[in-house]
């Protein structure tokens, strides 16, 4: 059982600057939600009770967002707009919260690494926010992705087909088609960030992954990138030597919220979901 979901949030955010000067990125709203209510959101769905979220020194909001807001719910308390908090509300209620952290920017295997105390010695999920998936099979992606761990037992990734012009902005993976009508691969190779030219497939990975605990070994012994970076991708490339990583291929919609472009996609998409445009 997968009872741990990791959220990496000390990034920067600096493509939404001077918004995110002061305000976490992963709080910035679409709608009146921010985008990592939408994620706890996915992993409660999910039966995940579990929310390990990696901050740094300058994130105190997040940890304000999934807590009491007192003052403010006694001013608001017997109005109409008291019903506003209930949502987030049960989500405190429901949820239990642990926080680490990071002090440097080494890439995304390093900050799932500093995740490792809220951890521990088990299977987690990891939830990439500025992913914001909403699936055709009505179930989340990460409900789908714990239904493949249960089968195979080993590290999942989630993948989807992007255009070759994009394809330098992804871990691509290559690997054996599995089982057809789920979509699922056996990785056998995979790439950080290649160029088109070099890219063996568009089959990109997305900010959805369950992870095996031994993934922690490996990172460490990961060596940086030349940016100096410990990539995900290579601690998962170690596993799949072994046959140890299933890839599975996303069906729904998926905005890119990392970048303004997929922001304003997403916040649209939202409105019209809800009548607002």
């Amino acid at each position: 059982m997968i009872k741990k979901c990791l959220f990496p949030a000390a990034g920067l955010g600096t493509r939404f600057l001077p918004a995110t000067k002061a305000v976490p990125k992963e709080m910035l709203p679409i709608l009146t939600k921010p985008l990592l209510q939408y994620a706890v959101e996915e992993a409660l769905s999910a039966n995940i009770t579990n929310m390990a979220i990696v901050t740094n020194k300058n994130k105190r909001a997040i940890e304000d967002h999934f807590d009491q807001a007192l003052e403010l719910e006694l001013q608001i308390n017997g109005t109409q707009k008291e019903e506003l908090l209930k949502e987030i509300n049960t989500i405190c209620n429901y949820a239990t919260f642990t926080y680490v952290r990071q002090k440097q920017m080494l890439g995304l295997g390093y900050a799932i690494l500093t995740g490792k105390p809220l951890i521990g010695n088990e299977p987690f999920a990891v939830h990439l926010v500025d992913d914001l998936c909403i699936s055709e099979k009505g179930n989340s992606l990460l409900y789908q992705m714990i239904k493949i761990y249960n089968k195979y037992q080993c590290s999942i990734v989630a993948i989807e087909e992007v255009p070759m012009n994009q394809i330098h902005k992804y871990g691509v993976i290559v690997g054996d088609l599995i089982n057809n009508t789920n979509d699922t691969y056996r990785i056998t190779n995979m790439i950080e960030k290649p160029t088109p030219k070099n890219a063996p497939t568009n089959m990109a990975i997305i900010g959805r992954y369950i992870l095996t605990p031994d993934i922690f070994n490996i990172l460490k012994e990961t060596k940086p990138d030349k940016d100096g970076e410990i990539q995900i991708t290579d601690a998962l490339l170690t596993q799949s030597k072994q046959g140890h990583v299933i890839a599975y291929k996303f069906k729904g919609k998926r905005f890119d919220c990392g970048g303004i472009q997929g922001y304003v996609k997403a916040t649209n998409y939202f409105a019209k979901q809800q009548g607002i445009m």
